[in-house]
C-alpha cells in the first residue's frame, strides 16, 4: 500500500494559513482580514458624515472596492482549500463571509445596497477564533444550560414578584392617589415595579408619609430581590458537567468541523487525518 506523503501539498499549507490560528502565518493572515475589516467599518462610518463624503467620495469608493477585492479573494481561497466547498459555503462563518463580500458588488446593479457593506462587522466575530477565546463561548453553553435547567424556578420566583408588584402598587394607589401622580392601578404597578428593581425613573413618586415608607420597603426588598435569581442559576450551574474546552484552532479540512480536542489527530466528526 502506497503511504501518504509526509510533505504539506499547497493547498494544505494553504487551509492552516486560512483557517488556522496556532500558527505565525496563521495568526498574521487573520490579524491583516481583521485591519481590513475595521478600516471598511470606518470607511463606511465616514461616509455616513455628509460633509466628509461630498469632499472624499472618490477616496471612498476606491478603498471600499481595495476591500471588497480582497475579501472576494479571501472568500475564492477558503472555498478551494477545503475538501469539501458546501461546508463551507453554507456554514456560519461561510454565509457571513457572503453577505459581508457581495454589497459591493450589488450597489452596481441597484440603488441603497451600498449601505449593507456594514455588514462586515460581523466577520469579527472570528477574533474569537483568533484570540482563542471558544473556551467562553463554551462556558455560555454551559450557563444556557444553567438557565434552561433554572426556568421552573425562575418562573415561580418571577411570579411572585408580579404578586407582590401588584398588590404594592395597589396600596399605594389608595394610599397617594392621583393628586400624587397615581392616576391608576397599571401606573401604581409600573411604579412599584421600576423602584423594585431599583431603576427609579422618578417620573412618579410618594407624597405622604406612609407612601414614603412603604417606598423605602420596596427599595429595601429590590435589593433583596435582585439577589434571589442569581442563587439559583449560579447554584445550577455549578452542577453542569465541566469537560475541558478546546484551546486550539485546529479545523478540519475535509468536513470544516472546528473545536477538536487539544492534541486531536483524526476530526472526531469524519476521522480525516488533522497533521499530515
Amino acid at each position: 500500500m502506497k503511504q501518504k506523503s509526509s510533505h504539506k501539498t499547497w493547498k494544505e499549507k494553504l487551509h492552516e494559513i486560512i483557517y488556522e490560528a496556532d500558527t505565525p502565518a496563521g495568526k498574521s493572515f487573520d490579524v491583516i482580514i481583521l485591519i481590513m475589516i475595521l478600516a471598511s467599518i470606518i470607511v463606511v462610518m465616514l461616509e455616513s458624515v455628509s460633509y466628509l463624503n461630498d469632499k472624499y467620495a472618490s477616496l471612498f469608493n476606491v478603498l471600499e472596492w481595495i476591500i471588497t477585492i480582497v475579501f472576494t479573494i479571501e472568500y475564492i481561497l477558503r472555498v478551494i482549500t477545503i475538501n469539501k466547498p458546501k461546508k463551507y459555503i453554507f456554514s456560519f462563518f461561510g454565509i457571513i463571509d457572503f453577505l459581508a463580500t457581495v454589497p459591493k458588488y450589488l450597489s452596481i446593479l441597484f440603488v441603497g445596497t451600498h449601505a449593507l457593506v456594514a455588514l462586515r462587522a460581523l466577520r469579527l466575530l472570528r477574533v474569537f477564533r483568533i484570540l482563542k477565546l471558544a473556551r467562553f463561548i463554551g462556558e455560555s453553553n454551559n450557563l444556557t444550560k444553567a438557565l434552561i435547567a433554572s426556568r421552573a424556578k425562575i418562573s415561580v420566583f418571577l411570579f411572585a414578584v408580579l404578586i407582590v408588584s401588584i398588590i404594592l402598587g395597589t396600596v399605594m394607589y389608595l394610599i397617594e392617589g392621583p393628586e400624587h401622580g397615581f392616576n391608576s392601578i397599571p401606573k401604581s404597578v409600573y411604579w412599584c415595579i421600576v423602584t423594585l428593581t431599583t431603576v427609579g425613573y422618578g417620573d412618579i413618586s410618594p407624597e405622604t408619609p406612609i407612601g414614603q415608607f412603604i417606598a423605602s420597603v420596596v427599595m429595601i426588598l429590590g435589593y433583596g430581590i435582585i439577589a434571589v435569581p442569581t442563587g439559583i442559576v449560579s447554584a445550577e450551574y455549578s452542577r453542569q458537567t465541566k469537560d475541558p474546552l478546546p484551546l486550539n484552532t485546529q479545523h478540519c479540512q475535509n468536513c470544516n468541523l472546528e473545536n477538536h480536542k487539544d492534541g486531536a489527530k483524526f476530526c472526531h466528526n469524519c476521522g480525516n487525518n488533522l497533521r499530515t
